[in-house]
């Protein structure tokens, strides 16, 4: 209607501008979010020094978030007890999830000898996993909180030309990197903890794709 208004000459572009911003008004279409590839992931886990405590610690921060697919809360609040072996191998057992859904994620080799490496070191082998660690580098008592998850990554991402960069969007780019490798969207669903499918879907953006984009072969 604004539209047929601007072209039969009723309204000037400008009017028609303010009157299509319209507050408060659904959008369709998908937020893509942001992600890393592959070898932005791999910069990133190589940003910790990992001869140090809070290295080892923060390389566990980022290798759970982009590994295992976890939520920054999940991560904060992860216990040891929680890092079980099933079908012999290791998993994270009967995390609790968004709406309290229960799910079981599989732990990778390279993120299990991170976990390790941080436990050894840290000298710890009951409760939290993750502790603060003060400024001349000795483990707290403390338990760490999301927003220093949040710190970490944001931190880590901008040494490798990253800003604005969250926990939750290496959570996404697990996921995308297990759907370009063939992974199943079903079994992704699983890994997020996700109601539904449609729900998975929508997260990927799947329905679009912006690698190998319709656009690109215009032949302009």
């Amino acid at each position: 209607m604004i539209g047929e208004a601007r072209k039969n000459g009723m309204l000037g572009a400008e009017e028609a501008a303010s009157l299509t911003e319209v507050p408060n008004m659904s959008q369709k279409g998908t937020r893509l979010g942001n992600w890393l590839t592959r070898e932005q992931a791999k910069e990133l886990l190589a940003v910790p020094d990992r001869a140090t405590l809070k290295g080892k610690r923060d390389y566990v921060i980022l290798a759970l978030l982009v590994g295992c697919a976890l939520r920054r809360n999940e991560l904060a609040e992860l216990d040891v007890a929680t890092i079980q072996q099933r079908e012999g191998r290791w998993v994270l057992a009967d995390l609790e999830g968004k709406g309290r859904r229960i799910r079981t994620v599989a732990i990778p080799i390279w993120v299990k000898q991170g976990i390790n490496a941080w436990m050894t070191a840290a000298g710890i082998e009951d409760g939290r996993l993750l502790r603060s660690i003060s400024k001349s580098g000795k483990i707290n008592r403390d338990t760490l909180s999301d927003w220093a998850v949040w710190s970490v990554v944001e931190q880590s991402s901008k040494q490798i030309g990253i800003e604005h960069f969250g926990a939750h969007d290496l959570r996404r780019t697990c996921a995308k990197l297990c759907r370009k490798n063939g992974g199943d969207l079903e079994q992704i669903k699983f890994l997020l903890g996700h109601s539904s499918i449609q729900t998975t879907e929508r997260y990927l953006g799947s329905e679009q794709d912006i690698e190998i984009a319709v656009n690109d072969n215009l032949g302009l």
